[in-house]
């Protein structure tokens, strides 16, 4: 036969040595050698020898190779093989395309070219399970299905190598295995945290090394119909006959410090991962952010907000392919949470909980934890695993339990608030950029709060103004038109649950959220004031307290007239140059927001007797103290502009730009005063 010709065959020890048997493999390796070695790889003494040497030789030939590979995670010595695996985890090169990453054939035999990227680190989330059984919406029996492509070779690599890894580490006979696991896990983690596309395959690949690691009995949760996800047989092998660990004792007892430390290690892999899927799925062109939890689950609490005739988002995430998976994926993850015993005390305290960087040197960063409370929970991940839970019992119906922990506006919300998103006392700028899924995430959690009327108390005015001015920066600052809707609508009832409506005004988020302040209070200001016939004052529309809103009364304009409408003559006009100057740049925004919303004061006639807009244009001398200031000011700096002048350094074309879109703001208001003496 012509197989016994092959010089695999014929230099199989004893007539050469391991070393010469490997280095002649290397030498002869290609896809038509393959099926041989897959032969000769059945004798275990000799997968014993010199399998782990041959991972990196075979990963670059998947997935032809994956029998060899299979076959050396069964029978090669797994302490070793491990090592390997776990450092061809690291290697793959997620941006490089299934041209670019195959064998070339014409280099020379047995050389790779493989560049180690850098581990990056980010974000995990997680999203409600899907019901087994549910059928594919949507779809009928009878139509073809469109045969997605298969995933890139880089994914495919990423999962055969895992699908060694769920073999190995159940052959390990040690007394610490979360030696070997706490390696594995950071290299999975890596090497995710690098792939961008096709990462729902990887995640349910994920979940079924975990799975087969932990001893869970649960069966993973089939595919949908024509998904594009991996097959399970290639995800899952361990039905082979598979040699012991050559190197363990003959009854090594485990430490029991060290099955917690298993246990702790794979649950915060689990909250890893999740930040990382969830923080980074990509956006889509028509506004669904994340897993699109405050709309689904506003959809399902409250059905008379829905838009006639469009398509809802619990549709299009049963309809959606792209959509769709991202409920496979994260489903997979809340199960496997709930295998792993995370309950939702842990996950919430551990998304309070400020994460404490491990007080290690860069020398031992790798070294596996000595006890399982070394070993934090990803913050962002567990917040996105009890999102998730939150969100599933609301949309699949599932009855809430008795022992779940209470979470409430205040303290709870404020709190996630204040750990999970960035502070708006530590810059203005950066409350509502952060990841799309994490701002839904948190947010759902608030409207959830809301509707099962769990507002609570703030311990001080100071968190009560706090809290509204972080949503209402979340309601100016983020990209997507949904959530900003959706932070607006928190925003505004936890405002009117306020008891007391002086109050509601004082703690109004004034002073460091001008620009978001002002376009919140032009909003609740139309809805309390709708242009309907037989709305007059007195008959306004109710708070959710069953109040009379606060904004459809002259109080509140009244009492903020001084902040929207404020005296500029000081800062503009009498003050040094330089000094006016920087108050002017830093406020302009403010004052075009201002001028817009004092615009459709002006023009909404059925606003002028409701809200006594002329008492609020004479008492306040909005003429004199605050348009005049801003005319007269522009012009003075423009003035300076010139050569010359104080501020000649200061002019651009975006700065005589925005000036200009100012002076025309007045112009407008200027020219519908006289609606008021109408």
């Amino acid at each position: 036969m012509a197989d016994e010709e092959s010089p695999l065959i014929k230099a199989l020890p004893p007539e050469s040595d391991y070393y010469t048997y490997l280095t002649i493999v290397e030498y002869n390796l290609s896809p038509e050698s393959l099926p041989v070695l897959h032969r000769v790889l059945q004798d275990e003494n000799l997968t014993t020898n010199i399998g782990w040497d041959l991972v990196h030789l075979l990963v670059p030939y998947l997935p032809e190779s994956e029998g060899c590979l299979h076959t050396i995670a069964r029978l090669g010595n797994p302490r070793e093989v491990i090592l390997k695996v776990t450092e061809s985890l690291r290697l793959i090169e997620y941006d490089k395309s299934d041209d670019e990453d195959e064998v070339d054939e014409s280099t020379e035999p047995g050389a790779t070219d493989v560049r180690v990227r850098a581990d990056s680190s980010t974000y995990p989330l997680k999203t409600a399970a899907v019901p087994e059984g549910e059928e594919q919406p949507g779809r009928s029996t009878s139509q073809a299905v469109e045969v997605p492509p298969p995933p890139p070779l880089a994914v495919n690599k990423f999962v055969s190598l895992l699908s060694m890894l769920s073999t190995l580490h159940r052959r390990i006979k040690t007394k610490n295995p979360s030696r070997f696991l706490s390696t594995t896990l950071q290299a999975i983690l890596a090497s995710f945290s690098n792939s961008s596309s096709h990462r729902e395959e990887m995640v349910r690949a994920i979940v079924t090394t975990v799975k087969a690691v932990s001893g869970t009995k649960r069966p993973t949760l089939p595919n949908r119909q024509g998904s594009g996800m991996l097959s399970s047989e290639m995800l899952q092998k361990s039905s082979d006959v598979q040699a012991g660990d050559p190197e363990a004792s003959s009854t090594p007892d485990l430490d029991k410090e060290d099955s917690a430390i298993q246990k702790r290690l794979l649950q915060s892999f689990l909250t890893h991962v999740m930040e990382e899927y969830m923080l980074n799925l990509p956006s889509t062109a028509d506004d669904v952010p994340g897993m699109a939890w405050c709309s689904r689950t506003m959809e399902k609490l409250q059905p008379e907000r829905k838009i006639p005739q469009t398509q809802t988002f619990a549709d299009r995430f049963a309809n959606e392919e792209q959509l769709n998976r991202r409920i496979d994926a994260v489903g997979q993850l809340v199960t496997l949470a709930q295998d792993l015993k995370l309950t939702d005390e842990e996950l919430l305290s551990a998304a309070i909980v400020v994460e404490k960087m491990p007080d290690r040197d860069e020398e031992d960063e790798d070294d596996p934890p000595e006890t399982a409370d070394d070993i934090p929970l990803s913050r962002l991940g567990s917040l996105m695993l009890y999102v998730a839970r939150q969100a599933s019992e609301v949309l699949y119906d599932i009855p809430r339990s008795a022992a779940e922990p209470p979470f409430a506006i205040f303290p709870d919300h404020q709190e996630l608030l204040r750990h999970c998103l960035s502070a708006p006392n530590k810059g203005n700028g950066t409350l509502g950029t952060e990841p799309e899924g994490l701002i839904d995430a948190t947010l759902a959690l608030g409207l959830l709060a809301l509707e099962r009327d769990s507002i609570g108390e703030p311990s001080s005015d100071e968190d009560f103004t706090a809290y509204l001015q972080s949503i209402s920066l979340l309601s100016s600052n983020c990209p997507s038109p949904n959530l900003r809707g959706h932070a607006h609508y928190l925003a505004s009832t936890i405002l009117r649950s306020h008891p007391d409506d002086q109050d509601t005004l004082e703690h109004c988020p004034f002073e460091n959220l001008k620009v978001s302040a002002v376009g919140w209070i032009k909003g609740e200001t139309i809805e309390a004031n709708p242009p309907t016939s037989g709305h007059s004052h007195g008959a306004q529309p109710e708070s959710a307290t069953g109040d009379k809103s606060v904004f459809a009364k002259p109080l509140a304009l009244d009492t903020l007239s001084p902040h929207l409408f404020p005296s500029l003559h000081a800062d503009l006009l009498t003050s040094p140059i330089p000094d006016a100057w920087l108050t002017f740049r830093a406020n302009i925004s403010f004052y075009l927001a201002s001028l817009n919303f004092l615009y459709l004061l002006l023009c909404a006639k059925h606003l002028h007797e409701n809200l006594l807009v002329q008492d609020l244009w004479t008492n306040n001398d909005v003429a004199g103290s605050f348009l005049q200031p801003l005319r007269e000011g522009s012009e003075r700096f423009k003035g300076e502009m010139k050569g010359g002048g104080q501020l000649s350094e200061e002019r651009s074309d975006e700065v005589l730009a925005e000036m200009n879109v100012l002076e025309n703001a007045l112009e407008r208001v200027e020219g519908v005063v006289r609606f008021l003496n109408e």
